[in-house]
């Protein structure tokens, strides 16, 4: 029995695609899309996202010059316009606002935020005003308040709270999905109401264990894909927790990339990063793609089908347009437009798609 086990485990472990010849996808970044007020400027991007009007709303590590050197307050969460005009900001000085990780929009336009210091997640309605509120920070009166340690074993979670929650989803009926994160390493569910539900998932490598659980989406049939950016992999369950399948992505970086930031990994330091989901979106409408961001290096984006097949990369690790570090949250609002918020590079670049051979439309 024990051998049998195994064998299966190492089956929904490896890699689905070993794939060398994966084409890279033309594709231009709009120079300066985003207008922010003058004398201002982004801090680390952590999150983007895109409503029905073509609102783009962009979570950043900002307005924290005023705070002490070390865990200063870094949240900010601004809306931009069709043509990346800015429109306002969103709940400033808000008492969630601590440590930005990622902004969501829901079908009916609310909007979402997930703040990893705080340990919080904010439903605004379109309004800009919080209508619903999920787990709680540490209070600054209490005299053992201090960052979360990461203990072995893990601390047992509960319900309803939250220790640095990364991303937050939905299924067709309303049901809300919050991926729980850097401690808990567990997806929690609460139906439409926002009453608790369950959750499911430890920390392990196993079907169903998560090793930072970092990014979640969901398919227009139900299925939930949880980027298991420490495992290496994306996890696929039906919306009662029940592991589906398993795929990676493994596509060598190009000969010459080097990482943005601290030493470029090599050998079994470069295997365990390739791939590594550190942010994931699935374009709307009837024929869904998948679009992943890599954790800092070799810092590409990719295109897939839903069932975990590589159609394509997109740019490679680096500083300048059209080169990524650390696209921590993605937005694709179509199959040829994206928005991929980086926060060792600071910025959102807006990216459109190209099939091959047809001219470059960078000023759109």
């Amino acid at each position: 029995m024990k051998t049998c086990l195994l064998a299966l485990f190492v089956l929904l472990a490896a890699p689905s695609f070993a794939q060398q010849g994966v084409p890279e996808i033309p594709f231009d970044s709009v120079p300066d899309f985003f207008k922010l007020p003058a004398g201002t400027n982004f801090g680390e991007v952590s999150g983007v996202a895109v409503n029905s009007k073509g609102h783009v709303f962009v979570f950043t590590r900002s307005n924290s010059a005023g705070g002490p050197a070390f865990a200063p307050a870094a949240a900010q969460l601004l809306e931009f316009g069709l043509k990346g005009e800015f429109l306002r900001e969103i709940g400033k000085g808000l008492y969630a606002w601590s440590f930005a990780h990622t902004v969501r929009i829901d079908k009916d336009d609310n909007i979402w935020a997930v703040d990893k210091g705080s340990d919080m997640i904010i439903k605004f309605n379109q309004a800009g005003r919080v209508v619903m509120v999920f787990g709680r920070r540490k209070e600054s009166a209490d005299e053992e308040t201090k960052p979360w340690e990461h203990v072995n074993p893990p601390l047992p979670a509960v319900d309803g709270l939250f220790r640095q929650p990364t991303d937050v989803a939905w299924d067709s009926e309303g049901n809300i999905y919050i991926s729980d994160g850097y401690i808990n390493s567990r997806v929690a569910k609460y139906d439409k109401n926002g009453d608790w539900v369950k959750s499911w998932g430890e920390r392990g490598t196993g079907p169903g264990q998560f090793n930072l659980p970092h990014a979640i989406a969901v398919d227009r049939n139900n299925n939930i894909y949880v980027g298991d950016r420490s495992n290496r992999r994306i996890q696929v369950f039906d919306t009662e927790g029940k592991f589906l399948r398993v795929f990676t992505i493994d596509v060598p970086p190009a000969p010459g990339t080097r990482a943005v930031n601290g030493n470029t990994p090599t050998g079994q330091a470069l295997a365990r990063v390739i791939g590594a989901p550190n942010s994931i979106c699935i374009t709307p409408g009837p024929n869904q793609v998948l679009f992943v961001g890599e954790s800092t290096f070799p810092g590409r984006l990719f295109k897939l089908s839903l069932d975990g097949k590589v159609l394509g990369v997109i740019g490679r690790s680096g500083r300048q347009l059209k080169q990524f570090s650390g696209a921590h949250q993605l937005a694709c609002p179509s199959e040829n437009e994206v928005y991929a918020a980086e926060t060792s590079n600071w910025r959102v670049q807006k990216l459109i798609l190209r099939p091959q051979g047809q001219p470059s439309t960078a000023s759109r």
